[in-house]
């Protein structure tokens, strides 16, 4: 994978990034929404900034934020085979350390297939994923999953975790940045909170227990409509 980036001057130039250049470049879709909430941030978009600065963990400390790719692919095994494509990955500075975020956007989209939906038909490969995510994650690997947690759950957050110990970062956090009503999407979140052990309080991040030295946070924004008809 290519490891030199651009940068963007505005938000069509997300667009040519996606999986699907043309079918996921339409108004009202989180691909085009959330680049141009983010284009059009002076840093982190403040629903964003805000989960942080409430947080108890970074004691009202808003984060600099230093880079952030537009669909930034992360690798997992096995080797060549799909990778964990984020949204956005952002990198940003507290005082006491980097941050290594991984974004989701969501409008209408739901999170994919469950798990169980996930490891029908299972492969070599998928079962090698699974043990690698649960690892990574800190999970139990002889441990069940409930069926109906969503799997994109777990690249997403271990993402934020794999690209947390590439970069040194003391915190790796996981983020849904969504748009418009996510009633459905929301309890599938909530359900993977709830896995992991955490507690969610709404407009904060949700603090898990800590994954190799790295502190683990999971978060929901909730972002400004405005941007679903640009």
């Amino acid at each position: 994978m290519n490891r030199i980036y651009t940068p963007t001057t505005d938000a069509a130039d997300w667009q040519r990034l996606l999986a699907d250049p043309i079918a996921h470049w339409q108004i009202g879709f989180s691909a085009r929404t959330i680049a141009h909430s983010w284009e059009a941030a002076d840093g982190l978009p403040p629903e964003v900034a805000s989960l942080f600065t409430s947080s108890p963990v970074f004691c009202g400390e808003s984060p600099t934020l230093l880079v952030a790719f537009p669909e930034h692919k992360v690798d997992l095994p096995p080797r060549g085979r799909r990778a964990s494509q984020n949204d956005v990955f952002a990198l940003a500075r507290v005082l006491d350390g980097l941050i290594s975020i991984t974004v989701e956007g969501k409008v209408q989209e739901s999170f994919g297939a469950t798990l169980a939906d996930w490891m029908i038909d299972i492969t070599p490969g998928k079962a090698e994923r699974l043990q690698f995510l649960k690892a990574t994650l800190g999970i139990d690997l002889d441990a069940e999953i409930p069926d109906q947690i969503r799997y994109q759950f777990f690249h997403r957050t271990a993402s934020a975790l794999l690209e947390a110990t590439r970069f040194h970062a003391s915190y790796a956090v996981m983020i849904v940045h969504a748009f418009g009503e996510q009633s459905d999407s929301f309890n599938d979140y909530i359900a993977f909170v709830d896995y992991l052990g955490g507690t969610h309080c709404d407009g904060t991040l949700t603090p898990i227990t800590s994954r190799n030295g790295i502190r683990l946070l999971l978060g929901w924004a909730q972002g400004d409509p405005v941007y679903l008809t640009h």
